[in-house]
């Protein structure tokens, strides 16, 4: 029995969002998968234990804040 996951984040616009799902896209491994979904960035995970889920969804997390940082086109 696997355990899945389903982590939505939402940006400013459907283009940011695009910019943040393909930064995000080398980082997946092949139990995850991530696009974007208009200003939404939906990664959906599955993995075979509860720990391994858990580790990551942390992973995730950490990442998914770099590349929104990275994508912010209004810092100067």
């Amino acid at each position: 029995m696997s355990r899945t996951a389903t982590i939505t984040t939402d940006h400013e616009s459907a283009e940011r969002a695009a910019m943040v799902a393909a930064a995000l896209e080398p980082d997946n491994t092949d139990e995850m998968e991530t696009r974007g979904d208009g200003a939404r960035v939906v990664t959906e995970i599955d993995r075979e234990t509860t720990g391994g889920l858990q580790s990551t969804m942390d992973d995730y997390v950490v990442n998914v804040r770099v590349a929104d940082r990275l994508t912010d086109t209004t810092q100067s």
